[in-house]
């Protein structure tokens, strides 16, 4: 069968470990095969559900605390060694948190890029990507009303090349947020708007390389929303319509 190669390369493909080329080809095939982007759609479910079991199971503070008080109670050895091991524990813990901190806060980043390149993929395997239909942004961004918990403006790009398709209400972390799906040279840009404080890491304003997402990604916050531009478009074109969207 056909797609039976294509199908092999879906995992890799939802992890970001495919090669660029290798990538930008089944992402092309994907919007062309209802049956390989339906697959995608079930796996991206899976990954997103298999994510949200893991959580259940992290340490409670009451283990937390028997651990602590275990450790506490072994004997103390001579003072002079004693005194050495603690000095090299202080050094060796404050060097660990560090680590864990700056570790901690980036795998927060990656793991926010992950769902969101996840949500972009389940849009481009969905039979109806957008529950409003409209180019006009006068009648796209009144639907949102009473939808999300905040208000966003949208550029104009009548004299621009991208098309806005419509949008959909889309859920982060269990928070509503706006979807809006435009078009550049049959590429599909996905923009999400989400409200700034949903986010406990600390994104900053940056691009992400195509190295660590299989798509162009852009981020920033602006009036207490979080912007994100995504696609697998050229980084040329993700700068000019998250510029358009700057200005508003």
């Amino acid at each position: 069968m056909v797609c039976e190669s294509w199908n092999k390369q879906l995992d890799a493909y939802l992890d970001s470990e495919l090669p660029d080329a290798d990538a930008r080809a089944l992402d092309a095939h994907l919007r062309t095969c209802p049956s390989c982007a339906a697959d995608a759609l079930a796996r991206v479910q899976m990954k997103r559900a298999i994510t949200v079991a893991g959580k259940r199971f992290a340490p409670s503070a009451e283990f937390r605390k028997r651990v602590q008080q275990s450790l506490a109670a072994k004997p103390q050895r001579l003072f002079s060694l004693g005194w050495a091991l603690a000095s090299a524990a202080a050094v060796a813990l404050a060097v660990a948190t560090l680590t864990f901190t700056y570790v901690g806060a980036r795998s927060g980043r990656d793991h926010i890029f992950s769902e969101i390149a996840d949500l972009h993929v389940e849009t481009l395997a969905s039979s109806s990507p957008v529950d409003v239909v409209s180019t006009d942004r006068h009648t796209v961004k009144p639907w949102f009303q009473g939808k999300i918990p905040f208000a966003f403006n949208l550029p104009e790009i009548q004299n621009t090349e991208f098309v806005l398709l419509g949008g959909r209400v889309t859920y982060l972390h269990q928070t509503p947020g706006a979807h809006l799906i435009y078009d550049v040279r049959k590429h599909h840009i996905s923009v999400f708007i989400f409200p700034e404080r949903a986010f406990g890491a600390n994104l900053g304003m940056e691009s992400i390389s195509p190295k660590q997402l299989p798509f162009h990604l852009e981020t920033w916050g602006q009036g207490g929303l979080r912007y994100f531009v995504i696609s697998d478009a050229s980084p040329v074109d993700i700068d000019h319509l998250a510029k358009l969207l700057k200005a508003e």
